[in-house]
């Protein structure tokens, strides 16, 4: 076994965290370090006129993958920056709509932790339940979707459950109540068709490196003629909205990674959604006390999570990287934050929204995939994740208390 691990490849499970730049993409980019180094700004010479159209260029392929306009594409550094961007600018732009905000229960931290900043602003901040899958609870919404309220943020498809929210259903609702909507699209634009033409989103982030793109490059698309506060002050680059001189080669990849992404879309999300059902059914027939996590349709194509009983997430993300499967656990190692419990592990957020009781977040996994991946992968881990469960199993007092 010890021979075999050493001669394979690394299977790479843990496509929601990062993925590999396209090569297609790194081609595209590499120009515009050295050669075509020019300021974008710097319009009336050549040196920067071969810059500045690359990011007109860009723009019109995000705008694409989308099906928005390319001035409703503002190039940000990532998502965070996107969603501070979105969820700041809208508020403080709208201020005469209301002063309440909703977030769902399952946000990303980028959208959660602006929260006691808006409160220092005068804001109202609220939450909105998900159901055992992750789905917003609409009845929820509709109660807390009171007069008032300016704002709410719902991301499109989360990655640690893998569930996709019914953001047109959530639109609509909004738009009926006059209140914007911003949705956080990084787990979700480049990987499944979106089109904010058909869904009534006010903004939505984009981020680069979650579809084959660099890190460091994001976009937000905003909505023609939906008043947005620039968050950053400086020079008026971006419409104005977003200050700084543009990462060009950075966003030529990010132009790049999402014109393969519109191209390749239909076969990426055929071959994926076969492979994470192969991963799935294969973990339900070798482990018991398995409890799958998110919806089992309303799925990211390729995305697989559960939690184990009697397993902790992190051992168990460890042995996986040692037989040489990368994957991530929903629990953070997070000693040092206030919230953790007496593990010295913080429960994700995510999974006790959905009612995961905190002491048992710790032995959570998701396996996320790409479009790399092969059946002898899936096959590999199949082989390996139950063993390596019973060996966990094994230093459980838990778990032998049960089998008594």
């Amino acid at each position: 076994m010890w021979y075999y691990i050493c001669l394979m490849k690394r299977i790479y499970f843990d496509h929601a965290s990062t993925t590999p730049v396209d090569p297609r993409v790194l081609e595209a980019m590499r120009p515009y370090f050295s050669e075509l180094f020019g300021n974008p700004s710097s319009v009336l010479i050549e040196e920067g006129a071969e810059p500045r159209k690359a990011l007109d260029e860009a723009r019109l392929k995000v705008g694409r993958l989308l099906n928005a306009e390319a001035d409703e594409i503002i190039f940000t550094a990532s998502a965070t920056e996107s969603n501070n961007l979105a969820i700041k600018g809208l508020a403080l732009a709208n201020r005469n709509r209301g002063n309440r905000i909703l977030f769902s229960d399952i946000e990303h931290y980028s959208v959660m932790n602006q929260a006691d900043f808006l409160k220092s602003l005068g804001f109202e901040v609220d939450y909105v339940r998900v159901d055992p899958y992750g789905l917003v609870d609409m009845e929820d919404l509709e109660r807390k979707a009171k007069p008032g309220t300016l704002l709410v943020s719902v991301m499109m498809a989360n990655l640690e459950i893998g569930t996709i929210e019914p953001i047109r259903e959530i639109g609509l609702l909004l738009k009926s109540r006059g209140i914007l909507l911003h949705s956080d699209g990084a787990g979700a634009c480049g990987q499944i068709p979106v089109d904010v033409r058909d869904l009534p989103v006010d903004s939505m982030t984009v981020s680069a490196h979650q579809f084959y793109g660099p890190k460091g490059a994001a976009a937000l698309y905003l909505k023609k003629g939906v008043p947005l506060r620039p968050v950053m002050q400086g020079g008026y680059q971006e419409m104005g909205y977003r200050a700084g001189t543009e990462n060009v080669p950075a966003i030529v990849g990010l132009g790049e990674a999402s014109r393969i992404a519109a191209e390749e879309m239909a076969l990426r999300v055929e071959n994926l959604t076969a492979l994470g059902r192969r991963l799935w059914g294969g973990i339900e027939k070798e482990i018991d006390y398995l409890h799958f996590t998110g919806h089992p349709t309303r799925r990211l194509p390729g995305h697989v999570s559960f939690w184990i009983e009697f397993v902790e997430g992190e051992s168990l993300l460890l042995w996986l990287n040692l037989n040489g499967i990368a994957s991530v656990s929903g629990s953070a190692c997070a000693s040092n934050v206030l919230a953790a419990d007496e593990t010295g592990l913080k429960a994700s957020h995510v999974l006790t929204a959905v009612g995961v009781p905190p002491e048992i977040c710790h032995g959570s996994i998701a396996f996320s995939l790409g479009p790399e991946n092969t059946e002898a992968e899936v096959d590999f881990t199949l082989s390996t994740l139950p063993e390596i469960v019973g060996k966990l199993r094994e230093m459980s007092p838990l778990y032998r208390k049960t089998l008594l």
